[in-house]
């Protein structure tokens, strides 16, 4: 169904006067059950077969969307999508890859991306819910649990383009979450814990996701905020990953094109301290970003990204590499509605040589941060600054949560500066570990 939906609006494309066309038809169906104090509170169940095409004429290009699949619909989608091309402005870097750039391998079952098994009834999440649910009620001190859900979703792809390509997957996708709550009133603390994997077995159990919310929530009672100062800071796993974000962001080819980055001049230069790479591998099984190819049919491979911390290379689809003078890095992504553009797969951050514990133990005086909220970052100076919430450490021990804090610093120099430790999780689309980064101004009481 999917292929002859990508076909009929390629033709639809062509007969509306298209130069080059794409088209993407995705078919994608989702459970999800939430409870509450040993309840069901909602479930609900969403599927549904939504359609994307992008056309380009003379350098101009225009997308469109839509989830009416009758043929009517496809020419009229046609029509739009050429008319409103033609009133678009010139941009020669636009353009579908040339036939003998488009990836030749798209069996991706060795990616095991589909769990094969059975979808879970609404009753099995249920079941899986409220164990998470009573996970969290057994830690000492939790107060309540403000939510807790499992879901299962499956979606399958297939995308053609008027170069010869076509190509899709399937993907399959189990997650447990909770929220616990401690304390009570003024003084209460929210924490959550969620995990999400293609294949079933390879979940961990709802009440390991529950107990480890429980501890997170009790963990933060009491926290108060920190003293103001600069000191080291330690990005906690769960969240140090977005710091490695930042730097991507800062090399993905829209920013370096628009000139709208702090790293825009860093190429071969020292970004992340020696011994540190940063590699990209979209061939990882059963993982939720692996692919063969990107959304311009190009076949993707592993690369170094950061190399012993010296920038090797941007991100790059199509548009952007014609732009910079520079080859595709098959990175290109896309919806059903909008135009290719640069995107990450499976990023992993070299680990260090010393666990988390070690590290916290030679800060002697700082923060670990365990969550972030808010955020002032200028793209193109790297000046950084965000609200904060984790735990003080004194003497190289923890001592008492802290909230109501915020950090700062640029992120040239606190990139140069960490050091990671080696607790990075397999099942991470970015997996990165904990990160110590030193002279950090923390902005407390």
């Amino acid at each position: 169904m999917l292929k002859s939906l990508t076909n009929s609006l390629l033709k639809a494309a062509r007969d509306a006067g298209a130069d080059e066309a794409e088209a993407i038809a995705i078919r994608a169906a989702a459970t999800g059950v939430d409870v509450r104090d040993g309840r069901l509170e909602h479930a609900e169940r969403a599927e549904g077969v939504e359609i994307g095409l992008r056309v380009l004429i003379g350098g101009r290009q225009a997308s469109v969307s839509g989830a009416d699949h009758s043929e009517a619909t496809l020419e009229t989608m046609a029509r739009r999508a050429v008319a409103m091309a033609r009133a678009a402005p010139v941009d020669d870097s636009l353009g579908l890859a040339d036939p003998d750039q488009l990836a030749g391998d798209t069996d991706a079952s060795s990616l095991e991306l589909f769990d094969p098994g059975p979808e879970p009834d609404p009753e099995t999440l249920e079941q899986r819910a409220l164990r998470a649910e009573a996970a969290a009620m057994d830690v000492q001190n939790v107060r309540t649990v403000e939510s807790a859900g499992a879901n299962y979703s499956q979606r399958e792809t297939w995308l053609a383009l008027s170069n010869g390509f076509e190509g899709g997957h399937r993907r399959s996708q189990h997650a447990v979450s909770c929220t616990a709550i401690s304390g009570s009133g003024a003084a209460m603390e929210r924490d959550h814990a969620g995990e999400g994997r293609i294949w079933e077995e390879d979940m961990p159990s709802p009440e390991e996701i529950g107990m480890l919310a429980g501890e997170r929530a009790v963990a933060r009672a009491g926290a108060r905020k920190p003293p103001t100062g600069a000191f080291p800071i330690l990005y906690d796993e769960r969240i140090s990953s977005g710091l490695i974000g930042h730097l991507l962001a800062a090399i993905n080819g829209t920013a370096i094109v628009r000139g709208a980055s702090w790293l825009r001049a860093a190429m071969d230069m020292q970004v992340l301290p020696e011994g540190v790479s940063l590699h990209e591998n979209p061939h990882l099984p059963r993982m939720s970003a692996s692919r063969l190819f990107d959304a311009e049919g190009l076949p993707t491979e592993a690369r170094d990204i950061v190399s012993d911390g010296v920038l090797r290379g941007w991100t790059l689809d199509l548009a952007t590499a014609r732009k910079l003078g520079l080859d595709s890095t098959a990175s290109a992504v896309r919806g059903i509605g909008s135009p290719p553009s640069p995107g990450n797969s499976n990023i992993v951050l070299s680990e260090g040589l010393r666990n988390r514990d070690d590290l916290i133990s030679d800060m002697g005086r700082g923060l670990i941060v365990t969550s972030l909220l808010g955020s002032s970052i200028n793209p193109t100076t790297g000046d950084y600054s965000r609200g904060a919430a984790g735990l003080w450490v004194e003497n190289g021990q923890i001592s008492h949560p802290v909230n109501e804090c915020t950090i700062a610093g640029n992120l040239r120099d606190m990139l140069l500066r960490l050091t990671p430790a080696n607790d990075a999780r397999d099942w991470r689309a970015f997996r990165v570990p904990s990160l110590l980064v030193e002279g950090m101004t923390v902005a407390g009481a």
